[in-house]
């Protein structure tokens, strides 16, 4: 059989997928066409199959670097459940355990083999690995190799030492969900990787919904929301872990099944707690963003940040834990001024970094804080969220999506050329000597000691705008530092200055405008009234769930929980939730038509397959009645 067909077969009898998603099958012809590859593709793209498939096809092991105990975890876990010998070697494994793990990968019982990067250079694991056939090193969030990175981890530069050490060089492969230009490059750079396949598939994941609230009470929303979301699981994260205390205490005493995630637990209660959140015991999840890297639960159906990320990085990665079985999914950011307060305090007294000379510390700091100003537009602008992001990442499209809070709001295109002078001419006469509140306060006229004591009071533009509310001033003057009108410094104290286009403004000699919604405070999106399964399966575009569906849908999760239970495995390694949709849809009955259903492959059907079908057919009566019934003709149309 043919490499061709060989990957086909894998994919299907382990993965269940008869096609490939965007980007893989040339990531996985490259690799096995010995050539090293840099992958860059979105959260919940399908990024591990791109080395799993090579990995079973390659005579030797193929290593996976991996930077967390939960990411390794998990993935080995799904494999096995797929018939795929694979284990990992970290600091969770007893003594016992690692010297067991290592003597079966030495009599080839593993073909992958999940390694933490500080294990490479230590004596044993060396011993192993000049003596095993290691036919591929695939460096998974490969981003950490990179101090440019937002998650740079210096274990991971001991790699390329690894490989060197070698006595014949493997087939490198990288991959990645967030990488600007600068950290690709610097990836390419530091893994020496050899004239290497790069694809970026695009970071747009158009099952996300995206919004941004600036509510008055964070609270109050997250309990809203979370209540008429129940039967939903959700992680809400919190930028300390006070908040997090917090928002988890609260929401368990108002009868919500919720745990915690913070670094200030013991491990013990972390891995509890993660685990009740993976097996659905505790859906809801309330966590810093110590949590959740590498963790691949296909069901998160929103992702609540509660304080807004430090960078637009951090920010994608983490809400894009939401959906990841492509099914709609929500990401919702409460913003609040305090937010940044916050952010600027853990980039001042980072700590990562102790081992960078002092002006490359500096250096990171300073990109750090641009990075910062760049996340808190993202909460300012009344552009589509979507396209912001995707411009952060060098992707360019268009400016509505239809699918985040600022498209599906009601705007009107207001003239702020007047407004947006007087700050420009207050930013001058100060003698660009102060911050943006300060500018704000001056322009409205605010009588506060801190603009006496500044003798603001005494500045032309004192109190000019009086009339203008305070949150149209400091969006108009977020607009102009968005558009490069205006500038803020790099350090503690963020003094606004002017900039080239400044003249443009100070000589009116360019027209500014700005999209402002009609109303201020926009309220959280309805929850979607009906599951879909809208673009999970070829020949059933747009088909929508009827009562009937959604209550068979019900009856199938809770066969699933049971099985899971039985297994001691998360719900989601079982089937996924759009596995589950189609089986909804489609309602096979027979083997055939169970295996047309994307997500069951050969190894699940023996496995599941007949209850599965049992639970359907004792569920959609008229479809045992009656040969031309809906399940008998969705049957024909998929064998």
């Amino acid at each position: 059989m043919q490499l061709q067909e060989e990957k086909y077969h894998i994919l299907k009898q382990y993965f269940g997928y008869d096609e490939f998603r965007e980007g893989q099958e040339l990531l996985i012809d490259s690799v096995l066409g010995g050539q090293d590859t840099l992958g860059i593709m979105p959260t919940g793209a399908g990024k591990s199959v791109c080395y799993q498939i090579p990995a079973l096809l390659f005579p030797g092991i193929t290593l996976v670097i991996s930077p967390l105990i939960s990411l390794m975890k998990d993935q080995v876990g799904a494999l096995n459940q797929l018939g795929v010998h694979a284990a990992y070697l970290n600091s969770s494994l007893t003594a016992n355990q690692y010297y067991k793990a290592l003597n079966y990968a030495r009599n080839n019982r593993y073909k992958i083999i999940y390694v933490a990067p500080e294990r490479l250079l230590t004596e044993e694991f060396l011993t192993f690995a000049m003596e095993a056939e290691i036919s591929m090193v695939a460096v998974d969030e490969a981003h950490c190799v990179s101090q440019w990175g937002q998650d740079f981890r210096p274990s991971y530069l001991k790699i390329v030492e690894f490989v060197e050490k070698l006595p014949k060089r493997p087939v490198i492969s990288a991959f990645t969900a967030t990488a600007t230009k600068e950290v690709r490059d610097d990836i390419i750079d530091i893994l020496m990787l050899i004239t290497p396949t790069v694809l970026t598939t695009g970071f747009d994941r158009k099952n996300l919904y995206f919004g941004v609230l600036q509510p008055k009470d964070k609270f109050q929303v997250v309990r809203d929301y979370v209540n008429s979301r129940r039967s939903d699981s959700g992680i809400i994260y919190c930028a300390t872990r006070k908040v997090v205390e917090e928002v988890c205490q609260r929401l368990k005493s108002d009868g919500i099944p919720v745990t915690r995630y913070h670094a200030g637990l013991g491990d013990k209660e972390r891995r509890e707690n993660q685990d009740d959140f993976i097996y659905d015991r505790s859906p809801v999840m309330v966590a810093t963003n110590a949590f959740g890297m590498g963790i691949d639960k296909s069901n998160v159906r929103y992702v609540i940040h509660y304080n807004m990320p430090k960078n637009i990085e951090n920010y994608y990665q983490e809400a894009g834990r939401a959906g990841r079985d492509g099914e709609p999914a929500e990401c919702l950011l409460l913003y609040s001024g305090k937010d940044v307060v916050t952010n600027q305090f853990f980039i001042d007294n980072n700590t990562d970094n102790q081992e960078l000379d002092p002006v490359t510390l500096a250096i990171v700091q300073e990109r750090d804080r641009e990075r910062l100003r760049k996340m808190t537009f993202y909460c300012f602008t009344n552009d589509c969220l979507r396209d912001y992001i995707l411009r952060y990442f060098g992707e360019y499209g268009e400016n509505y999506c239809g699918n985040c809070s600022n498209c599906l709001s009601q705007f009107e295109t207001v003239d702020v050329a007047e407004i947006a002078l007087c700050l420009v001419e207050c930013v001058k006469s100060c003698g660009q000597r102060y911050g943006v509140n300060v500018i704000i306060d001056t322009v409205h006229g605010a009588n506060t000691a801190k603009i006496r004591n500044y003798r603001m009071d005494g500045n032309p533009n004192y109190g000019r705008l009086a009339k203008e509310p305070v949150y149209k001033l400091r969006q108009v003057i977020n607009h102009l530092l968005l558009n490069e009108y205006l500038a803020v410094t790099n350090d503690e104290y963020a003094v606004v200055k002017l900039t080239e286009k400044s003249e443009d403004v100070l000589a009116c000699n360019v027209q500014i405008t700005m999209k402002m919604a009609k109303v201020q405070e926009r309220q959280t999106k309805e929850k979607k009234g009906k599951r879909t399964a809208k673009g999970a399966s070829a020949g059933l575009p747009g088909a929508e769930f009827t009562e009937a569906d959604e209550q068979l849908f019900q009856k199938l999760r809770e066969l699933r929980l049971k099985i899971a239970r039985e297994e001691k495995v998360p719900p989601y390694i079982v089937f996924s939730d759009r596995t589950l949709t189609l089986m909804c849809v489609l309602k096979p009955e027979t083997k055939s038509a169970m295996l047309s259903v994307t997500g069951v492959g050969t190894f699940k059907y023996d496995k599941y397959g007949k209850r599965f079908i049992d639970c359907i057919r004792e569920n959609t009566p008229a479809a045992v009645d009656s040969e031309d019934s809906m399940g008998a003709d969705c049957h024909a149309r998929i064998e």
